[in-house]
């Protein structure tokens, strides 16, 4: 009976235990059937607002620059050669690297024997040549007075002979003596074609004799301009550069001695584009003359000087593009040929442009605009010009309106923001109200305070704030919002 007894209560509790499985099991299914079936609990959601810099469009007037680099010249650059062979003498001081010379001084003198030697037998022909034209003008007068004789004595003969006709017409001469007449009057005529003949040599003589008079006047020039050429001279004032010449060494005619170059007329030379070429073309095709800015910085040292675009190069150059550009400069002090520079060139006036940050124009140029309720709206404008960090635009739509000054992905059409203007003018906060606590107020205050887990330089800066005998209204009032007072 007991082992039967222990069998039916181990059978109860088997039962007991399966029971209450079998309703924990259930419990469980019902309540997740139970949050299966119930509705999704919905949260209010705060739409989210971005803060972004904002710059007003506004119209104005500007004059583009463009900026390129060039590279400095002079205007006038001199190659100093020799003009005559020899040896050289004499070599001024100031005929060095880098020496100033001014206009009209001697730099060389070459040994000048051998010119003179040749410009003294020159003059010396020349005196022959002036003796001959003397002796053949003197020739010519002589020919000319003794043609004169032979046509008066050819003239006395046809007197004779008229007059010895007339006597044997009327019977007194002789036909013997008109005979005698005529043969003297053809003898006194072959005479004067003799004279004739001895002026025309006379004549000729002269001609020959001025020519050669002229030949050698070039001649003696010539000597001369040699002679001169054995002292070279400074052309103008300038400085030396390459210079490679000494006393005693002999050099000959056309060999290059050095260089001077006028470093007080310098001019820039700079490549443009097409594009930017055509900006500066006026509607009459030719090239303005546009106003530039030289800009040589060295180790913090800015160098500037300003000039006038002057020409353009004829051809656009072997693998090359664009057009290279001229420019004439005012000032060049403390700039020399050489220098690599940065030249920025002032367009014409554009009217009706804005200057904008060139981060507010998209991809697909257009920008974010301040609408109602400060929605962004996205306005389609025309990029004109780039200039450094910013952008000059046109879009009737945006004057006078605020853009997005800095883009990015997460701005777009009907986004909400808050517009932080820059340039705005900042208005200084108000001071805060300043309250007299109660002591036992006070007392709550800083035991709330001291009983609170808020940083400790929080914690000291509220104390000291509550010790005073006026505190902040607002200070008061987060503390007691926080106590739930």
């Amino acid at each position: 009976m007991q082992f039967i007894r222990r069998s039916l209560i181990g059978i109860f509790l088997l039962a007991v235990t399966l029971a209450l499985f079998a309703w924990a099991g259930n419990t469980v299914r019902l309540a997740v059937q139970e949050r299966m079936n119930a509705e999704p609990r919905s949260f209010p959601q705060r739409e989210r607002v971005l803060s972004v810099n904002v710059v007003t469009v506004t119209p104005q007037t500007v004059a583009p620059e463009l900026v390129v680099f060039g590279q400095l010249d002079s205007a006038n650059t001199l190659g100093i050669r020799a003009l005559s062979g020899g040896t050289i003498l004499e070599v001024s001081e100031n005929f060095v690297d880098g020496g100033r010379v001014s206009e009209g001084e001697v730099l060389v003198r070459i040994d000048a024997r051998d010119a003179q030697s040749a410009r003294d037998r020159v003059a010396a022909d020349l005196r022959d040549a002036e003796a001959e034209k003397r002796d053949a003008e003197r020739a010519l007068v002589l020919a000319q007075d003794e043609m004169a004789a032979a046509v008066e004595q050819a003239e006395l003969r046809q007197q004779a002979l008229t007059r010895q006709r007339d006597l044997e017409q009327r019977g007194v001469g002789t036909a013997a003596a008109t005979e005698t007449a005529e043969l003297a009057l053809s003898s006194a005529r072959q005479a004067v074609l003799s004279r004739r003949q001895a002026d025309a040599q006379a004549q000729a003589r002269l001609d020959q004799a001025a020519t050669q008079l002229s030949r050698e006047q070039l001649n003696l020039a010539d000597a001369d301009r040699v002679l001169a050429d054995t002292e070279i001279l400074a052309p103008f004032s300038g400085t030396l550069a390459d210079v490679s010449v000494a006393t005693g060494v002999r050099v000959t005619a056309n060999e290059r001695l050095g260089e001077l170059i006028r470093k007080d007329d310098l001019e820039v030379s700079f490549r443009l584009s097409t594009a930017q070429y055509a900006r500066l073309v006026g509607e009459d095709g030719n090239l303005s003359n546009a106003d530039i800015l030289v800009t040589l910085e060295a180790q913090g040292l800015t160098i500037t000087a300003k000039g006038q675009i002057s020409r353009e190069s004829a051809l656009v150059g072997e693998g090359q593009t664009g057009r290279l550009i001229f420019a004439k400069l005012e000032t060049s002090a403390a700039l020399r040929p050489g220098d690599f520079v940065t030249v920025t060139v002032t367009e014409p006036e554009l009217r009706g442009v804005a200057r904008v940050p060139s981060t507010a124009v998209g991809a697909n140029e257009t920008v974010l605009v301040l609408g109602d309720e400060n929605r962004l709206e996205e306005v389609e404008i025309e990029l004109v010009r780039r200039q450094g960090d910013d952008v000059l635009i046109r879009g009737r739509e945006t004057y006078g309106r605020q853009i997005v000054a800095e883009r990015s992905p997460l701005l777009g059409q009907g986004i909400a923001v808050q517009p932080i203007d820059p340039n705005a003018e900042t208005v200084a906060p108000e001071a805060p109200e300043m309250v007299t606590l109660a002591p036992d107020r006070r007392a709550r205050l800083v035991a709330f305070v001291e009983e609170s887990r808020m940083p400790p330089p929080v914690k000291t800066r509220i104390l000291e704030q509550l010790e005073q005998d006026e505190v902040p209204s607002d200070v008061i009032e987060r503390l007691e919002e926080r106590m739930g007072t």
